[in-house]
């Protein structure tokens, strides 16, 4: 629709009566609102915000600046002044029909884009000074110099998020999509709006979380995570899948997946075309993944050595008692990628060389830069998530996913909540964000131990991080290894991985930076062609020269991550069923484990 077609639809009295009739059903559905706000369980206010502490630094540090500067404040000032009185002068020229000149502006923001707001007057004004609003606030965070670059960081990232939340697009009065929607269908959109917000906080126990997918559009087994296989062992912290063979004979050494236990495997089995899974099959691979518990309260003392004894070195044994064989090949990703490192260091320091070659996707290992997570990995944070670990015994699913969503607010919480809530629609049957939304809890101890002994003190590749009687270290990492990383990765960020590799101890390195995130680079099927990646042998530059002397390719890394592992995965055998006399089938895959939901 062009500016010049866009209408307000006219009311005639009947539609006004059945708008009015629609309204007083709001006051049914607030009965229902306030009895589920009232079921909130409630949780340590350290979770919702840094502390004061933080707020008085800048305001000391801001203060101090003007009085030494003053100039440079006023300035500031008086920039802002000069541009909230054009946006009002621009719009009195609009009311009385003139037109006003359009100032220049950057990228266009998607939220912004109803013609409504360059052709309305009212809509125009609290759009420029929403813009003339943020703009001032990010100068005056950006000028504060007196602060420690992490307290730097910390500040610009929560005044973001105050800058997102107040945008006019969040308020029913003053986002013309909503109102314009709720005129159209006689403000029934809102009535279903409401719904959908009564029925988010119903089912999370008045916690405000916002349903990203059509749950019912989807079946864990059912028309996702379908690759065919058995589960042949299982422990209290993770089933043990075999996946059937693909090919008459397959190489004999055989594959175990690790993927994170914040998240399901299935990310790797979405569906046929995208799943990473049915991929390592079809190529030849006696493929095993482990599908990790989804914590509740009676694992509240598991830790990181009781994943590394009983998920990796469990199901490494179980494998090479299944397949017959002394050594596998390993991957772990994200999380499952640092643990495989810890197991790696420790083995070296037994002598174990069960793992003949590992291959890390999106994983970390030197966490001396924390990248966007440094706002929630500070002292006020984890203390407040340890306050609340010790009343629930689990790092809770919506507390992890709730972080997740506020690095990208605008498109993982502002954007759904304007769609559910404002425009009344059913969220969309999107797998990927299905996934997102069945979360995982995590042991507390667990939990603790990562965030402080690997975010926040970087043992691992400082003084040694201990574990199983051992001081685990990154330069133990010596077998051959492939590193896949992702460009635009903002939870694990490829120069940070790239540094963690440069330490590691083998002498056989490959290092492969995927274009794309965290999701989508992994998941990058060669059928699609669609992200591209790099390679470089040269593994003792810093990132930046890295990836300026590295070499371009068109289409996934699965093709040449295959050809390495390839080389490293002894001679063809016939193809293996699952499981054995003393491993049977204990469940079709994906098994029983993924199937739990996570507890609010």
């Amino acid at each position: 629709m062009t500016t010049s077609e866009h209408r307000t639809p006219e009311l005639s009295p009947e539609h006004l009566e059945r708008l009015k009739e629609n309204m007083e059903k709001v006051e049914e559905l607030s009965k229902r609102l306030v009895d589920a706000m009232s079921g909130k369980k409630g949780h340590n206010p350290a979770l919702d915000g840094p502390n004061q502490e933080l707020y008085a630094k800048a305001a000391s540090a801001y203060w101090a600046e003007a009085m030494q500067n003053p100039a440079r404040l006023m300035e500031q000032q008086i920039e802002f002044w000069g541009q909230s009185v054009m946006n009002f002068a621009e719009a009195q020229q609009a009311l009385v029909g003139s037109e006003a000149e359009e100032a220049a502006s950057g990228p266009r923001d998607k939220r912004f884009s109803n013609p409504l707001w360059e052709t309305n007057p009212y809509f125009k004004f609290i759009r420029q000074q929403y813009q003339t609003n943020a703009e001032a606030i990010s100068q005056a965070v950006a000028s504060v110099e007196d602060l420690e670059l992490k307290d730097r960081q910390r500040l610009a990232f929560f005044s973001q998020q105050i800058i997102d939340m107040m945008s006019p697009t969040n308020f029913l009065a003053t986002n013309p999509d909503a109102l314009e929607k709720a005129v159209e269908t006689e403000g029934q959109s809102l009535i279903q709006g409401l719904e959908n917000l009564v029925a988010d906080l119903e089912a999370n126990d008045g916690e405000m979380v916002v349903k990203l997918a059509d749950d019912s559009a989807f079946e864990v087994g059912g028309n996702i995570a379908t690759t065919p296989g058995d589960v042949v062992y299982r422990n209290r912290l993770m089933e043990l899948i075999q996946y059937k063979p693909a090919t008459e004979t397959v190489h004999e050494t055989p594959l175990v997946l690790f993927p994170p236990w914040i998240n399901k495997f299935y990310i790797l089995d979405l569906k046929a075309q995208n799943s990473l899974i049915k991929w390592v099959t079809e190529q030849g691979y006696t493929l095993f993944v482990v599908s990790w518990v989804n914590a509740d309260e009676s694992h509240a003392d598991i830790g990181m050595e009781d994943y590394i004894q009983d998920g990796f070195l469990t199901a490494i044994e179980e494998v090479k008692s299944i397949c017959k064989v002394k050594q596998v090949n390993a991957v772990g990703y994200c999380i499952a990628g640092t643990t495989l490192s810890l197991t790696l260091s420790l083995l070296k320091q037994r002598g174990d060389k069960s793992i003949k070659s590992a291959t890390f996707f999106t994983a970390l290992t030197d966490f001396g830069d924390q990248g966007e997570f440094t706002p929630f990995l500070q002292n006020d944070f984890v203390d407040g998530i340890e306050d609340q670990i010790s009343e629930d015994g689990v790092l809770k699913a919506w507390i992890i996913g709730r972080t997740m969503s506020f690095l990208r607010s605008k498109d993982l919480i502002y954007g759904p909540a304007i769609r559910s809530y404002m425009m009344g629609e059913t969220p969309p049957a999107f797998d990927l964000l299905f996934w997102n939304g069945d979360g995982a809890n995590l042991p507390g101890r667990m939990a603790v131990q990562y965030l402080r002994g690997l975010c926040q003190r970087n043992n691992f590749v400082t003084d040694g991080f201990e574990l199983l009687g051992h001081k685990l270290h990154v330069h133990d990492v010596d077998v051959p290894l492939m590193a896949i990383t992702c460009e635009t990765d903002h939870i694990a960020a490829w120069k940070a991985c790239y540094r963690g590799v440069q330490q590691m101890g083998s002498r056989s390195k490959t290092f492969i930076v995927s274009e794309s995130g965290h999701i989508a680079g992994i998941v990058n099927p060669p059928s699609k062609k669609k992200y591209g990646h790099y390679t470089n042998t040269d593994l003792t530059a810093d990132p930046e020269t890295w990836l300026k002397e590295a070499t371009y390719h068109e289409g996934s890394w699965w093709p040449r991550w295959e050809a390495w592992l390839k080389k490293r995965s002894g001679k063809q055998v016939p193809a293996r069923a699952t499981g054995d006399s003393a491993h049977p089938a204990l469940a079709a895959a994906p098994g029983t484990y993924v199937r739990v939901k996570a507890s609010i």
